[in-house]
Order: C-alpha cells, then structure tokens, then sequence
C-alpha cells in the first residue's frame, strides 16, 4: 500500500502565519519608511483600481503596520472611515500608532481574519488588500467574504507578487533556504508569495469568486536600498517566512545560508546601491 503525499494543513499554516506577523510586527513598522517608497506607486494604483473617494468606507484585509490603511484614509477624508484588520494584534497597535503619527482620525483597527469576516452585508464601498491575498489558506473564501461585505458597485483592488522569476529580490534567498534546509516543494493549493502571480491567475480567481470587469496591471517595482548589506538586515527582520523555513537548521547552518544568500545577491548591487528585481500585480474587481 502506497504511502499517502503530505497534504497541506491550512489551520497550522495560519497560525504560522500569526506567529510570524506578531515577531515581525515592530520590524514591519520601523521600516514603514523604505515600504511606503517601495510600495508605494502601486498602493496608489491600487486606491486608484478601487475607487476610493471623499466619503467612502473603506476595508482594508491584512492591513499590516497600515501605512496603505492611511493613504485610503487620506482619500476618504473627514466623512469617510477606513477599518483596517489583520490576523495580528501586534502588528494592528503599530497601525494606530503610525496612524496617530500621521494625523489621522477615521481610521480604525481590529483583529479579524480575511476569510470570516464578522462584518455586515453591503458595508463598505472599497476593499483593498495590500500583498496579503497570497498568504490566505482559502483564497476563495476570502475573496467571496470581501464580495459579500462591498455595497453593490463597491471594489476590491490587490497588490501581489508575479512570478518567481521577475521577484528574485525574494525568491532567491527562498530557493536558497529550500535547498539548504532540504525542505519539500510547496504543496497542491498551497498559499505563497507566488501564488496569484503566473499570467491571468488572479482575473481567473476574482472571476471565479464573483467579481466582474476584473483588471489586472503589471508594475515594475524594484526595491532600492542603499546596499545589499541593508536589504539583507530589510529581509532578516520583517520577513518572518524566511525564519520559519529555517527552523530546522542549526545557529551556525543559519548564519551560512544568510551568507550565501548575501553572495547570490549582491548581484544586484549597482554603483547607486541595492536593486532588487520587483514585479507586481495590481488587480480590481467589481461586485455587481
């Protein structure tokens, strides 16, 4: 009798996924900075594929340290609202403070998980989702959640990842870690950095969920930083899944695989600093 293949276990994955957002929350904060300079041109696309205005109320899934959460609170004004939830407690007090920082006041925070919203039918008139759908173990589920709780004519708009090959400032060191911690390839329905990004994925899913007039625009988005050096120390500390993907190896195995990940690197390095290659998505949909 054969052997039954390892299947992906979605509860474990989200609670990983906690954990590493509650560890990598102050992290995540403090390089708000380098985030808002990196992400930043998609974010506004991805207000603009949202049609967020003055008055609107707005959600935002897996909202982070909220720094996207803030800009659509720019845009909605004093008459609008923006609910910014995430999975993690920690992670959702440094958005009230970054909010607090930047003077606003219709902004609120609360845990929720994306895929059960506790949020009433036909509430807000934009959700947006900042390179956090691809973590979410039931992508369906949260989209049809982010369906349900758009007014009529409301839309989602989302950032994510490409593919693997236009986003090595990250899949390099992933591949890296993978060989050297010996670890198995993702499994069948896995989520992950990559997994909406192959060519007509995402329209396909929004579709698949209920969307209409979906749209899917692809952003060039390379991180700068002023060197490899400070990427490494970016990537060390606010990304959590690199960590967790080397659990199994030694102190002294770990401080080898960052080296050679440094090395593979550095191949990016220009005379102006760190340019590591960044493809984005920026998709909408709109809830009939």
């Amino acid at each position: 009798m054969q052997p039954s293949s390892p299947q992906f276990d979605p509860i474990k994955y989200k609670n990983t996924t906690h954990d590493q957002w509650q560890s990598a929350a102050e992290a995540w904060y403090r390089w708000s900075p380098t985030l808002h300079h990196w992400l930043g041109p998609s974010t506004e696309m991805m207000l603009d594929m949202a049609g967020i205005t003055n008055g609107h109320r707005v959600l935002d899934i897996a909202a982070g340290a909220g720094e996207q959460s803030i800009a659509a609170a720019k845009r909605a004004g004093t008459n609008g609202y923006v609910l910014a939830t995430d999975i993690s407690a920690n992670i959702l007090a440094f958005a009230r403070q970054l909010a607090m920082q930047s003077g606003i006041h219709n902004m609120e925070t609360r845990v929720m998980d994306g895929e059960n919203l506790t949020l009433d039918d036909n509430s807000f008139d934009a959700v947006i989702s900042r390179v956090g759908l691809i973590y979410f173990p039931d992508q369906q589920k949260a989209l049809k959640e982010m369906l349900r709780v758009l007014k009529p004519g409301g839309r989602l708009a989302a950032v994510v990842y490409s593919t693997p090959e236009k986003n090595t400032f990250f899949s390099v060191p992933i591949g890296i870690i993978r060989e050297r911690a010996k670890l198995p390839p993702p499994l069948p329905g896995q989520p992950g950095p990559f997994s909406l990004g192959a060519d007509g994925v995402i329209k396909k899913v929004f579709e698949q969920a209920g969307f209409i007039n979906v749209k899917a625009v692809y952003v060039d988005a390379p991180l700068l930083m002023p060197s490899t050096d400070a990427y490494l120390q970016f990537a060390q500390e606010s990304f959590g899944a690199l960590h967790q993907m080397m659990s199994g190896l030694s102190a002294d195995e770990k401080i080898a695989v960052w080296e050679t990940i440094r090395q593979e690197l550095l191949q990016f390095e220009t005379a102006k600093g760190f340019a590591g290659p960044c493809e984005l998505v920026v998709a909408s949909g709109e809830k009939g």
